[in-house]
């Protein structure tokens, strides 16, 4: 008997491979913005304002208990006046005022007019100070017989030393001018009292007033 023919190998399974898993990225959700009407917004401490150097206020009330600025201005007449020579003799009711011939600053020079013997019996010297020239201050006494000197600072100098020169307000306009004033020095030199933005009636009590507490 013919041999029977022997069966063909038989194929080898090729082993199934499985595709890997594609790997994805891992990516970070992007950040929501917060609306603008929740964010808490912190404010920086605001830096602290540094104070100004010391200088007399606007109506002088720093230079009360310091030495009085000195100062030589001259009178109606043309004559030059210290304040040092004015202290020699004793205390000194330094008053600065706006203007010559000016409703106020006639009621006041007419109230120290009529009270000055009391306070020269307290030992203590009038004297008026303005802007006004010379000529406009000789016209000023002679109209209503003023007893006490005023002295022309028509450069503001010593009105500006004593913090009296400063922006005022007049319906809405502002300029510089002077405000009234009265300062009383000591025989020492020192500034003993100020009486800012000074109201004309009965002023000159509280200068008297003020004369007797020196004493």
């Amino acid at each position: 008997m013919p041999s029977k023919a022997a069966p063909p190998p038989a194929k080898a399974k090729r082993p199934t491979v499985k595709p890997a898993a594609a790997v994805k990225p891992k990516v970070k959700p992007a950040k929501v913005a917060t609306p603008l009407a929740k964010v808490k917004r912190v404010s920086k401490p605001a830096a602290q304002a540094q104070p100004p150097a010391k200088r007399p206020s606007a109506a002088g009330r720093d230079l009360e208990g310091h030495r009085a600025p000195a100062f030589v201005l001259p009178d109606q007449d043309g004559a030059p006046v210290a304040l040092e020579s004015l202290t020699a003799r004793g205390p000194v009711v330094l008053y600065f005022y706006p203007k010559d011939m000016t409703p106020g600053c006639t009621v006041e020079a007419c109230d120290f007019r009529d009270h000055l013997a009391p306070i020269r019996a307290l030992g203590a010297t009038v004297v008026g100070v303005s802007a006004d020239k010379v000529e406009a201050h000789r016209k000023f006494i002679a109209r209503h017989s003023l007893n006490f000197p005023l002295l022309s600072d028509t450069e503001n100098k010593v009105t500006r030393a004593y913090g009296v020169y400063t922006k005022k307000s007049l319906y809405g306009r502002e300029f510089m001018g002077i405000v009234r004033t009265t300062v009383i020095i000591g025989k020492d030199g020192m500034v003993k009292k100020v009486f800012p933005k000074v109201k004309v009636n009965g002023h000159t009590t509280e200068v008297v007033g003020a004369l007797k507490e020196l004493r």
